[in-house]
C-alpha cells in the first residue's frame, strides 16, 4: 500500500451512477471544507474507521477483527468502551452479552444482566466468536470458536504492534452506567502516551508505505451519543478531537413524529421514513456539539439495501452543508457497500465507519497490500 500523501487527503472516487452527478457541485464545496477541517485537526481525509475492527470478516471487537483492520490499512481501530464490575476497561458494544457470546450457556441465570455486573475473569470465560460462524457461515472459521472479548489495553497493543500504526476511535458506551469513565479513560491514554504530548515515530517507521495516524494530532478521537458524556470528555481532555454521534428520536434529535409503524415493516424501512423535525432542530444539535468541544458529528446513514445497519438519513446534502459551514467534520456510520460510499461521498462526508475495511479502502483507491486470508493465516486464525 502506498501513502500518496494520505494525511493531506485522498481524491474522491468516481461516482458510480449518473444520478449522483446532481449533487457533485455541493460535494465539491463541502468536500473542500471537510478536507481543510481534517487537515486542521490532523485527521485523515477521507478517514477509514474500522467499526469494531474488520467486523465483516471476523467477529466484532475480537483480536482477528482488529488485526485485520490494522494490517489491511485502516486509519482507526474503533471500539465501544465499557467497564467490568472489577474496574477493567473493555471493548464491547451491547449493553448485555447475549448477542455475541455464549453467556446463556455459561451464566444462564445472568444472561440478561448488564456487562457492568461481570468481572473481567467471568467475561474472559465467554466464547465471543462462535456466534459469528453461526450467523455468517460463508465467512466462518474454526479458529473463531472461543475468541475472547478484549480489554482496551489489548486493543491498544494491537494498534501499536504492526507495521501500520492506526489511531484509536473510542466511544463511551452507555456512560451513565459507568460514572467517572471519562476521567479513567484520560488517565489510561495519558499513561500509555496516546495523549498529553507528541508521539514521535521511530526511525524504522516507513510513512510512505504504512499508516501513521498514531503519530498525528488526531491519533485519538473520542465519540459519544450522550451530551453529558461529551461535556465530561471535554472537561477531561479538551485537546483531544471529539465527535458527537447523531440519532433520531429516543431522546435525541426530534423527528416530525408523523410516520406511524406499518404492520410488518422492517426497522430499516421505518427509519427511512423518519424526518428531522426542522432545520432548526438539527442546527441545535450542531451548535451543542460545537459549543462543548466536538470537532465533528457522526450521523447515521440510510443504506441502499435497507440492511441491519440502515437508519434515518442524517447526512442529507443540506445537513452536510450546515455541518461544514459550522466548522464541523462528518464521519458517517456504518457503511459497507460501494453504492453507499459513492452516494455519501458525493454529498461530501469526510470519512466512514465501516465493518468492511477492504471495501472502503478499495473505494478510496487504497487497495490493501495483503488479503484477508493472508493476514489471518499469518496470525494462525
Amino acid at each position: 500500500m502506498t501513502n500518496h500523501n494520505r494525511y493531506a487527503g485522498w481524491l474522491s472516487a468516481a461516482l458510480l451512477s449518473v444520478g449522483l452527478m446532481s449533487t457533485s457541485v455541493a460535494s465539491a464545496a463541502t468536500g473542500d471544507a471537510g478536507k481543510q477541517l481534517s487537515e486542521q485537526y490532523g485527521i485523515p481525509y477521507h478517514a477509514v474507521i474500522a467499526h469494531r475492527g474488520d467486523s465483516f470478516d471476523a467477529p466484532e471487537s475480537t483480536a482477528p477483527a482488529y488485526l485485520l483492520a490494522r494490517d489491511l490499512g485502516a486509519d482507526y481501530l474503533e471500539l465501544d468502551l465499557q467497564r467490568t464490575k472489577d474496574g477493567q476497561l473493555i471493548a464491547v458494544h451491547d449493553d448485555t452479552l447475549k448477542r455475541t457470546t455464549n453467556i446463556a450457556e455459561v451464566f444462564p441465570e445472568r444472561a440478561d444482566d448488564p456487562v457492568s455486573t461481570f468481572t473481567l475473569a467471568e467475561i474472559k470465560q465467554l466464547d465471543a466468536g462462535s456466534w459469528f460462524n453461526a450467523q455468517y457461515p460463508e465467512r466462518a472459521r474454526d479458529s473463531y470458536q472461543g475468541l475472547k472479548i478484549l480489554t482496551l489495553d489489548e486493543v491498544r497493543q494491537i494498534a501499536e504492534g504492526g507495521d501500520n500504526k492506526p489511531g484509536l476511535y473510542i466511544e463511551t458506551k452507555v456512560p451513565s452506567q459507568f460514572p467517572g469513565i471519562e476521567k479513567e479513560l484520560k488517565n489510561y491514554l495519558k499513561q500509555h502516551g496516546w495523549i498529553g504530548g507528541e508521539r514521535e515515530a521511530p526511525k524504522s517507521f516507513d510513512p510512505i508505505h504504512h499508516v501513521g495516524v498514531a503519530f498525528t494530532p488526531g491519533r485519538v478521537i473520542l465519540q459519544t451519543f450522550e451530551k453529558e458524556s461529551l461535556e465530561k470528555l471535554q472537561q477531561q481532555m479538551p485537546e483531544v478531537p471529539k465527535i458527537l454521534l447523531l440519532w433520531l428520536d429516543d431522546g435525541y434529535i426530534a423527528s416530525k413524529g408523523t410516520a406511524e409503524r406499518i404492520e410488518g415493516e422492517s426497522d430499516a424501512d421505518f427509519y427511512a421514513r423518519q424526518q428531522v423535525a426542522s432545520k432548526e432542530e438539527f442546527e441545535r444539535w450542531l451548535d451543542f456539539a460545537k459549543a462543548h468541544g466536538a470537532i465533528g458529528t457522526g450521523p447515521s446513514a440510510e443504506l441502499h439495501d435497507h440492511g441491519a445497519q440502515s437508519y434515518a438519513d442524517l447526512a442529507q446534502p443540506w445537513m452536510n452543508k450546515m455541518t461544514h459551514d459550522k466548522g464541523l467534520l462528518i464521519h458517517l456510520y456504518t457503511v459497507d457497500a460501494a453504492e453507499d460510499f459513492a452516494k455519501y461521498d458525493a454529498r461530501g462526508v469526510d470519512g466512514f465507519f465501516t465493518n468492511h475495511t477492504p471495501a472502503l479502502l478499495e473505494f478510496y483507491h487504497r487497495p490493501p497490500a495483503q488479503g484477508v486470508d493472508e493476514i489471518l493465516k499469518k496470525y494462525d486464525f
